[in-house]
């Protein structure tokens, strides 16, 4: 997972928040309990001809009936799915243990199969979570869980195999011959992502924290389709009138926020503050943390934060390999959406469903890097352009009810105030424009359409 205890906290709780016994008091933690009602692949083997059916059920820490619809394997399957476990099939390792590409010996599928490591940072509570929120939540930009091992002490889960690898892989450490993911790539990347977040901050009930939002836990399809993967850490958010879960502190560090690394009150905008940093990762280039640059700019958030404050070193702020290929309009959006999501204080962070209707719209804005002038030449008309937006009211101001920080994107260069909310409204103006254009459009042609028939019907009538 490459995940790490931040600070010394209390136990974690269990899966289920509502539940408040605890499991210390007891002679052995209830997840070894749970574990042992998934099926082994042993069971499976006995009673697939009797059932018909590979679903399993089971029940978390005292709660109603799961149904598992993963299938469930030997180890042995895996082990022949696997070359068993060469070293050519690997596809990587973290402090889970070591990810390895497989193919299904009865039905053909390739699939990928993690082995957690039964000395590594994931443990039965994580295997456990994992099958459970990835039975229960499906989404584009989820990865799919196909099954898993329990058998003995081996804990393996199955997923289906994204031929791309990870995000991490095509922004970091890029090899001479690899060419470096373009502008509306890392735009696509970053809305799906965003979509993800917002499935699970929104769309599942109760919602659920995903607790390790990094660019090595986003997974890329066909087409670079972004599905979010490792959901051991992942946490049931708070419901009701509760506004954070309390809980040990986990993460990756360059990820964590501050309030959470701070008191373990996890909340969504945890998650936001996470992917805050995956996509100034994406407009950079860089990595969230960085030893072997100079002391000022190991850290990414704390390299980039004060940058924010002049509009003239954004370009600074693009990643080099880029080479200049981006719009500058989309560049100064994105920073200002990176922005908001790092702030410090979590109230003023957006909501995940805004920064997704701010980034569907960046993505929807196509950039064709050889019908643009270079930025050299540019430069003095992106500062034209942007006093005229100034002029049509697109400065990204305080919003009337001074709601939000207070803060302004200034066009001439500072930061005064600027309202999470009001800059996300300020994209969405353009995506309503394009609407009301389209619905225009539209009405027009239904109208003279209409127009035409009546047109019709009166000659027909006067020649009748």
């Amino acid at each position: 997972m490459g995940c790490f205890p931040c600070f010394d906290s209390k136990e974690e709780e269990g899966l289920n928040p509502g539940n408040k016994s605890d499991d210390r008091k007891e002679g052995k933690p209830m997840v070894e309990t749970n574990i042992s009602r998934l099926a082994s692949g042993a069971d499976r083997l006995k009673t697939r001809s009797l059932t018909g059916s590979r679903k399993e059920s089971m029940s978390p820490r005292g709660g109603p009936d799961v149904n598992i619809a993963a299938q469930t394997f030997t180890f042995r399957e895996l082990a022949a799915a696997t070359k068993n476990f060469k070293p050519e099939c690997l596809l990587g390792e973290g402090g889970f243990g070591r990810v390895y590409k497989g193919r299904l010996e009865n039905t053909g599928q390739v699939v990928a199969v993690k082995q957690l490591d039964r000395n590594g940072l994931q443990g039965n509570r994580e295997f456990l979570v994992e099958v459970l929120m990835l039975s229960l939540l499906h989404h584009p930009n989820l990865v799919s869980l196909i099954g898993y091992c329990a058998d003995g002490d081996q804990r393996l889960l199955v997923y289906e195999f994204l031929p791309l690898g990870s995000l991490e892989d095509h922004l970091h450490d890029l090899p001479p011959d690899k060419e470096p993911l373009d502008w509306n790539t890392r735009m696509k990347i970053a809305a799906g992502a965003a979509k993800g977040l917002e499935y699970l901050h929104d769309k599942a009930n109760p919602p659920v924290i995903y607790r390790d939002f990094k660019s090595s836990n986003i997974l890329l399809d066909v087409g670079f389709q972004p599905k979010l993967s490792d959901f051991g850490l992942a946490k049931l958010g708070p419901t009701g009138d509760k506004s954070h879960v309390s809980t040990r502190v986990m993460g990756t560090y360059g990820y964590c926020a501050p309030e959470y690394a701070m008191t373990g009150q996890l909340t969504v905008k945890s998650d936001v503050y996470s992917f805050g940093v995956v996509f100034l990762e994406l407009i950079t280039g860089r990595k969230a943390i960085d030893s072997t640059r100079s002391h000022g700019e190991q850290n990414l958030v704390s390299w980039a934060r004060p940058m924010f404050n002049d509009r003239r070193k954004f370009p600074k702020l693009a990643d080099p390999r880029l080479q200049g290929r981006y719009p500058m309009r989309g560049l100064y959006q994105a920073l200002a959406v990176a922005s908001m999501c790092i702030q410090e204080q979590a109230a003023t962070r957006p909501l995940i469903g805004d920064v997704v209707t701010a980034l569907s719209y960046l993505a929807s804005q196509s950039y064709d890097p050889n019908s643009a002038p270079a930025h050299s030449i540019r430069e003095k008309d992106e500062r034209r352009r942007g006093e005229r937006q100034e002029d049509r009211g697109m400065r990204i101001a305080k919003s009337d009810d001074g709601g939000g920080s207070g803060r302004r994107w200034d066009l001439s260069g500072s930061e005064k105030d600027d309202s999470p909310k009001e800059t996300v409204r300020i994209l969405n103006r353009d995506l309503d424009r394009e609407r009301a254009v389209a619905e225009a459009k539209l009405w027009g042609e239904n109208w003279r359409e209409k127009r035409r028939a009546s047109a019709l019907g009166s000659f027909d009538g006067a020649n009748g």
